[in-house]
């Protein structure tokens, strides 16, 4: 029986918790950084999780997760 292949590109972006949601990274975090506020750049360290209406087609990308 062939085996299901991960999607490399979501494999990098997305975690699963022990609770089971799937965590990602913030966007507009990576330049541009100086005229974004030091409260908003303290806010996107934090981690995100993902809405769980996107869950599904993630967990299709990431068969093994």
């Amino acid at each position: 029986m062939p085996k299901i292949k991960t999607n490399r590109a979501a494999a990098k972006r997305f975690r699963k918790t022990a609770s089971g949601k799937i965590k990602c990274g913030h966007a507009f975090k990576s330049h541009i950084l100086t005229k974004k506020s030091t409260k908003l750049k303290r806010g996107l360290r934090a981690p995100n999780h993902l809405k769980a209406c996107d869950a599904p087609g993630v967990a299709r990308m990431l068969p093994y997760l």
